[in-house]
């Protein structure tokens, strides 16, 4: 049962170094985009603009249950 052992954690040990091996020569992930902080208040503006003419419009849409 001690022989068994070994042999498990030999390949264990084998596995992960074959795997990280493998991530080592994979490319390396590309750079996200980075938005401005004018980009990001413009996609907040445009989205608050949206959620105001959304409520603006139920508001006024007495079908629309609450």
């Amino acid at each position: 049962m001690g022989n068994r052992v070994r042999v498990m954690g030999a390949g264990a040990v084998m596995a992960s170094m074959l795997l990280g091996l493998g991530g080592c020569a994979s490319e390396a992930p590309k750079s996200t985009s980075t938005m401005t902080p004018e980009q990001v208040r413009g996609h907040a503006d445009k989205a608050f603009e949206k959620l105001k003419q959304e409520e603006q419009g139920r508001s006024t849409d007495p079908a629309m249950p609450r």
